[in-house]
């Protein structure tokens, strides 16, 4: 019996590469027998034509369907959209721009068939860009200690999962979702094989050094690491502060003549105000992370379904 392999792809100013993503997966399932394959293509409120596009492939191919969110909420917000209308055994999350590579479907998913519930396609060469390539090596550093990522396990974005996952990742309703932190919440049985990444064909990406940063504050939602962290630095910091002043104060005893630094006591009070805003900030993305919650912040809204 075949296995269906529902691809979700979160599609922003794609409309010159995203029926060609299509067209070549497809044919990649045309070449691997036991398996049949759906499209779930969301449209993350581009500017150009992408919804038109998708709306002509849904057309098309009666197992290519659509959605168009009503406003810009990212690409993690378009993959969870996506991934409450799959209907297959297995879910491939894939790029609309071609770096992930349809050709580089086979190897994810034999490696599936291994038994695991989560794999990742670790690429042998990166193609993005410096920006891209400095906060992926951020990522990787951070996410086994925020996320609770696995030991020896990389991530990407171009992955593949159960159908049991995926129907547990889509309980999570919070409206700033990493599906990653997701991921290693529901399982640590996860796989990693060498794939090749492929150089965009059309345009640049779309994150910005400013969304890349707001992604990664993402993981705030996933951790509390952060906040001990910052309990951490308050300890340190009030030991330091304590141990200063006997030093001085025994320093005035023995030599009353010493002058106490003005210099010097501002230099500590700016040392320690810094570290009190650094985590007034810290806890400040915890509370205003529950406030959106509270304030049933949507995790995306539908504008139109095609073929759903």
């Amino acid at each position: 019996m075949s296995k269906l392999v529902s691809i979700v792809i979160p599609c922003y100013n794609s409309e010159h590469t995203i029926a060609r993503v299509v067209e070549l997966t497809m044919e990649e399932f045309e070449r691997m027998p036991g398996y049949g394959c759906e499209f779930v293509l969301v449209d993350d409120n581009s500017s150009d034509g992408t919804f038109a596009e998708i709306t002509r492939l849904c057309e098309l191919h009666p197992n290519v369907h659509g959605l168009s969110l009503m406003r810009n909420f990212g690409q993690h917000n378009g993959l969870m959209c996506a991934m409450n209308h799959v209907s297959g055994d297995y879910v491939l999350g894939m790029d609309d721009d071609m770096q992930t590579h349809p050709s580089q479907i086979a190897p994810i998913l034999a490696k599936m068939g291994e038994g695991y519930d989560l794999v990742y396609g670790v690429y042998r060469k990166s193609t993005n860009g410096s920006v891209k390539n400095l906060t992926s090596w951020l990522n990787k550093k951070t996410s086994r200690v925020l996320l609770g990522r696995p030991k020896n396990i990389q991530s990407s974005n171009f992955w593949c999962i159960t159908r049991q996952v995926c129907d547990e990742v889509i309980k999570y309703k919070n409206y700033s979702p990493y599906v990653d932190g997701i991921f290693y919440r529901v399982t640590h049985n996860i796989g990693n094989v060498t794939i090749e990444h492929h150089e965009r064909e059309y345009g640049q990406s779309g994150y910005t050094l400013k969304k890349l940063i707001k992604q990664w504050m993402a993981y705030f939602n996933f951790s509390v690491i952060p906040l001990r962290i910052a309990s951490i630095i308050g300890v340190i910091s009030a030991v330091v502060g304590f141990v200063m002043a006997i030093v001085t104060i025994v320093r005035k005893l023995l030599d009353p003549t010493m002058l106490v630094g003005w210099a010097s006591t501002i230099s500590l009070m700016v040392f320690f105000f810094g570290l009190v805003l650094m985590v007034l900030g810290i806890i400040g993305e915890y509370v205003g992370d529950l406030v959106l919650a509270v304030n049933g912040t949507p995790q995306y809204i539908v504008r139109k379904k095609v073929n759903l």
